[in-house]
């Protein structure tokens, strides 16, 4: 192990340290989670990274989700013609990349591809497997396990899976089931990223998955450290079946797939106009003291925009979890663009930054890909806070009292993330 890999080590430990801090009671630890959930995401760094043979399986992975991507143009050319084409595009405009048109298409696909998987049972039983691992292993309520899992592979959807036991949870179960849901990524959304870096970050799919993987524990972690359990969970180590509505046929699942993916790429562009707008206006904002600072104190130059503001304030976290000073200010970010306008900005300024050669070490991008991995933003809060709210309506007020918590565990446990594959990276 080099230097770096120390860094995320200490970064690792960091994290869980600074969640301790913040608790909201440090005598009730659950040790077995947290000792357990280390264990797990260190476990899998140790496939992913180390193993031999994994490389082998993380490029067939790799493959696998761009090939399905590929298949993905089929309708999108259908619907667009050239404009889907990326070549095309660049001859005439000179930048051939449209969001709206090659990436978001992308989410409607993936969303019906994994309800045609769920109504086979396909999903269910790999779902099923991880809630049973982490139930056992980490002695948390069964309800808390099987959302945690589902996450691993969907988005808002998986409280659905739990619908029936939310109004008996206690707030700790519900802190983590909205961690876990803000520090993994959706397979639907996970598929635009791949497709953001696929041409300069070649095995980045096989990253993500494990990445994804590896949040899920991440999140159960810091949850149980931030507000511990206090009280006695109905399903506590209890195995737990999801509570999924069957849909009468493989077209059924196909269309109503589908239409949940053309809402999620609806609520994508209204958040990043939203969002990429009042970042602006704040930029503009910036711009302005800039000058008023610059006449008055005659000094020759003060650049105040967000992006710089939040580059300096998250560089000591990006530094802390493996990523070289050089590059932390850089790292910091787009760190700091997801928690405020998305991690879809945040992953096509990586992709920006690596084509352009800006990262001067070759483990910058990877442990900034694996800390990205996540829903953990503002947006992201007011999604699943609302979300599990119109379910379970009598829990309103817990889930707004537990929500900017859990916002700050699942920006903890991206950060977790990114530490575990500094930790293991060795180029």
């Amino acid at each position: 192990m080099d230097i770096y890999n120390l860094v995320s080590l200490a970064g690792l430990v960091l994290v869980m340290g600074a969640a301790w801090v913040l608790s909201a009671d440090r005598r009730r630890m659950n040790g077995r989670a947290i000792g357990w959930g280390v264990a797990i995401q260190l476990g899998v760094g140790v496939l992913v990274f180390w193993t031999p043979g994994s490389r082998a399986v993380l490029l067939w992975l790799n493959d696998l989700v761009v090939s399905i991507l590929e298949a993905t143009k089929a309708g999108q050319k259908f619907l667009f013609g050239q404009l889907a084409e990326t070549s095309a595009m660049d001859a005439v405009f000179g930048n051939g990349f449209v969001l709206v048109i090659q990436a978001l298409p992308v989410i409607i696909f993936f969303s019906a591809l994994m309800s045609l998987l769920y109504h086979w049972r396909i999903m269910p039983v790999i779902v099923r497997g991880f809630a049973r691992v982490f139930t056992r292993l980490m002695r948390i309520s069964g309800a808390e396990s099987l959302c945690a899992a589902s996450n691993i592979f969907v988005g808002i959807e998986s409280a659905t899976t739990v619908r029936p036991l939310l109004p008996e949870m206690t707030r700790s179960e519900l802190c983590t089931i909205l961690t876990v849901g803000m520090a993994t990524v959706a397979s639907s959304t996970l598929a635009v990223y791949v497709g953001f870096l696929k041409d300069v970050f070649p095995t980045i799919a096989g990253h993500l998955i494990s990445a994804s993987i590896l949040s899920a524990p991440a999140g159960i972690v810091v949850s149980k450290i931030l507000l511990p359990e206090d009280g006695q969970p109905v399903t506590l180590g209890v195995a737990v079946r999801p509570a999924i509505e069957r849909q009468s046929g493989a077209i059924e699942a196909i269309i109503t797939g589908s239409m949940a993916g053309v809402k999620l790429v609806v609520g994508i562009c209204a958040l990043l106009i939203a969002f990429l707008g009042f970042i602006a206006l704040i930029d503009l904002a910036l711009g302005g003291i800039s000058g008023v600072l610059q006449a008055r104190a005659s000094w020759e130059q003060v650049d105040l925009s967000l992006g710089r503001l939040l580059g300096h304030a998250f560089r000591p976290v990006a530094a802390a979890i493996g990523v070289p000073w050089s590059d932390a200010e850089l790292a910091g970010q787009m760190l700091g663009k997801r928690l405020v306008a998305t991690e879809i900005p945040a992953y096509l300024d990586l992709a920006a930054a690596m084509k352009a050669g800006r990262f001067a070490h070759p483990r910058s991008p990877v442990v900034i890909a694996y800390a990205l991995c996540g829903f953990a933003h503002v947006a992201s809060l007011a999604i699943f806070v609302g979300g599990i709210a119109a379910l379970v309506p009598q829990r309103r007020r817990d889930l707004a009292a537990v929500g900017p918590r859990a916002l700050l565990a699942a920006t903890m446990a991206c950060l977790m993330t990114g530490a575990v594959a500094g930790v293991f990276f060795r180029g």
